[in-house]
């Protein structure tokens, strides 16, 4: 009885050991890689590309991970790049997932990397941004991968680094992101047992990481609603079916969906309208109003309920005033909610507290963003993890908002996010072992 005990006090003391080990190891490896991981993302930042156009920024991912020996493939899902990093011990597969495109925004920062570059975007010239924070995504998957190549003898399984084009969705009549990643394959040959992946905060703090089980970033249907009424001079309004006054009625009625139809007390909705075209000068009503929106939701239930709300009013209200509305719903982008499989995400929260400090990992609320990632997690227990990116005594309220000009990231948040997926690749291995 006595040995027993003995033995199982060695095992733990041992396993105690051995995962402090390769948790300093890590560390002073992410500490050293930090200035290489800081000068990738201030390139990528520099060199924006849009989405589904990002040949640069993939060319430069796939020449560093062919500089590690790994096993590269690129083209996937058009400008995708997917590295097989095979452990030398037998084990699950762990996929890690990064997000590679810009966005069509016009950059205020006074950066030295500042973002000068323009690009055709549905039309028009527009300049280019990573106002989201891929750029540091991409940059801390590299670093990931040299890192974990570097440690290949100690790994008990396999990994497959995903860099992702198009999150933030194709132009109209092209396919991307990570649901075509996963109709040609991405998650077989070898089959993904799990998936983690990160996302930059202007607003977190660095140093500090948030997170949710279950459902934790919504779903969202962008909509399109096209008014079509009657034109008119602009002094003769009662000759008109205006469509502008029609889309006026339409937009306040939109919003008492949320108010009056949705149940708040469980899951937040949105429903908003962001841009509205018609006419062309001051006299004249014109005979059609376009106008773009969201839809944000967090269960299957709440999207058909707003979904179906959104067309009867829309097509009501205009039927009221002698008009018609057409409605597009979902009409380009149609995201599923980011869920965090309750059982994974149980497991490894104890790595991203042993790493980051328990004082430092936080659970978040329900956040509205939505994310592609939505559909990796669909098919395989995935994590999703927020990253604080904010310089430390900095105001939350004063930093630049994602999707905006000023948003900024400051540089010292990369390491943790090297530091934390490592850390999750090896605890992982740890925990399938057992």
């Amino acid at each position: 009885m006595i040995k027993s005990i003995f033995a199982l006090i060695l095992i733990c003391f041992c396993n105690t050991y051995s995962q402090n080990n390769y948790q300093e190891i890590i560390s002073s490896k992410a500490d050293a890689i930090e200035k290489k991981v800081i000068e990738w993302r201030h390139d990528f930042h520099q060199n924006p590309e849009l989405s589904n156009r990002e040949f640069r920024t993939s060319a430069i991912i796939a020449k560093h991970l062919q500089s590690l020996g790994l096993e590269v493939k690129t083209g996937v899902a058009v400008t995708g790049v997917v590295a097989i990093l095979k452990g030398d011990k037998p084990g699950p597969v762990i996929a890690l997932r990064a997000d590679m495109d810009a966005l069509p925004v016009i950059e205020n920062n006074d950066l030295p990397y500042k973002s000068n570059v323009k690009a055709n975007y549905n039309g028009k010239e527009t300049g280019v941004m990573h106002a989201c924070g891929h750029d540091g995504h991409v940059a801390i998957l590299m670093g990931v991968a040299e890192i974990l190549t570097s440690m290949k003898k100690d790994l008990k399984g396999t990994i497959k680094f995903i860099f992702q084009p198009a999150e933030e969705g194709a132009p109209l009549g092209e396919e991307a992101g990570a649901a075509l990643m996963i109709k040609e394959g991405v998650l077989e040959n070898p089959k993904v047992e799990v998936i983690f992946g990160l996302h930059m905060s202007a607003q977190l703090e660095v140093g500090k990481i948030n997170y949710r089980p279950g459902s934790t970033m919504a779903g969202v249907g962008d909509l399109k609603i096209i008014v079509k009424g009657k034109p008119s001079h602009g002094s003769q309004p009662w000759l008109s079916v205006d469509p502008i006054v029609v889309s006026a009625q339409i937009i306040n009625s939109l919003q008492t969906i949320v108010s009056r139809n949705v149940n708040i007390t469980e899951n937040p909705a949105v429903v908003t309208i962001a841009a509205i075209n018609g006419g062309n000068r001051s006299n004249i009503i014109p005979e059609q109003v376009e106008m773009l929106g969201t839809v944000r939701t967090f269960t299957k239930e709440d999207e058909t309920l707003v979904f179906e709300r959104i067309r009867q009013i829309a097509t009501k209200t205009a039927e009221a005033s002698g008009a018609t509305a057409t409605v597009f719903l979902p009409y380009s982008a149609h995201y599923p909610v980011t869920f965090n499989n309750l059982e994974l995400t149980n497991q490894m929260l104890p790595s991203l507290q042993r790493y980051a400090g328990i004082e430092n990992v936080k659970l978040t609320t329900p956040i509205t963003g939505a994310e592609d990632f939505s559909f990796f997690a669909q098919k395989v227990p995935g994590l999703y993890f927020f990253l604080g990116g904010l310089t430390k005594g900095k105001d939350p309220l004063k930093s630049g908002p994602h999707h905006t000009p000023d948003f900024i990231i400051d540089d010292s948040a990369f390491k943790t996010g090297v530091n934390a997926l490592c850390n999750l690749v090896f605890d992982y291995f740890e925990i399938k072992k057992k």
